[in-house]
This record gives structure tokens, C-alpha cells and sequence, in this order.
């Protein structure tokens, strides 16, 4: 078989099968997190249980911030691994917690976010405006 006849039929196999791809990966809205950034924020997001601290609840409950917009920092903010205190050991009550700082913007304003995650419960532990 010639050697044009046979890109031609790759191509053709390819594009079916990205069209393929492309149809059930939509649906699933599937999203793929390699990164420890991209990671981290996800597994915050997923956990069972996302709590506010008081000082946040008030916050909250005051429209000082919402909760789309703290949302939309846990999504497209980036954690400050530096600064952050990343559990690998189990404390004294059995559970693994870490603390992470993510940086984002909220109505254009850089601010900070303080996020305790534990295993099953994360926790919105503070906002700050830089």
C-alpha cells in the first residue's frame, strides 16, 4: 500500500476518534489535574464537608464575599506551596491536615485565602486582603 494512502487512512482513524473523545469527555465534563496546584484545589473542592470558619461566616453573611467568589479562588487560585504547611504525618486524633494559603482575586483586589484541609472536612479558615 502506498505510503500516502496509508497517512490518509491514520488521519481518518484519528479524526474519528477525536470526535469520539471529544463527545463523552464533554459530557463527563472530565478535568484533568496533573499539577500539584491543579490538584490541591481540587481535592478541596471534592471533599465531603466544606466548612467556614466564624470570622468567614460573618463575612459571608454580611455580603462582604460570597461564595461564588470564594469558589471561583478555590477553582483558578494558586496555592502557595511556600508558605503552606503540608501535613505528611497523622496527628494525635488519627486525621492528616494541612494548611495552604491560596493567592486569587476578588473583585480585582489580590487577596489570600487560609484553607485547613483534612481528610474528610476542609475548612475556610480566613480571607485576606493584600
Amino acid at each position: 500500500m502506498p505510503l500516502l494512502k496509508r497517512i490518509g487512512f491514520f488521519l481518518i482513524g484519528v479524526s474519528i476518534g477525536i470526535v469520539f473523545l471529544a463527545y463523552f469527555f464533554r459530557e463527563k465534563r472530565a478535568e484533568f489535574c496533573y499539577l500539584p496546584n491543579c490538584r490541591t484545589l481540587k481535592t478541596i473542592r471534592t471533599q465531603d464537608v466544606v466548612n467556614y470558619s466564624p470570622k468567614m461566616q460573618q463575612l459571608i453573611d454580611n455580603n462582604t464575599v460570597t461564595l461564588e467568589q470564594i469558589d471561583s479562588v478555590l477553582t483558578f487560585g494558586d496555592v502557595n506551596f511556600s508558605k503552606s504547611d503540608i501535613a505528611r504525618k497523622r496527628d494525635t486524633k488519627g486525621e492528616k491536615c494541612s494548611t495552604y494559603y491560596i493567592d486569587g482575586n476578588i473583585n480585582n483586589k489580590p487577596i489570600e485565602l487560609v484553607v485547613e484541609n483534612c481528610d474528610t472536612v476542609a475548612e475556610i479558615a480566613q480571607i485576606t486582603i493584600k
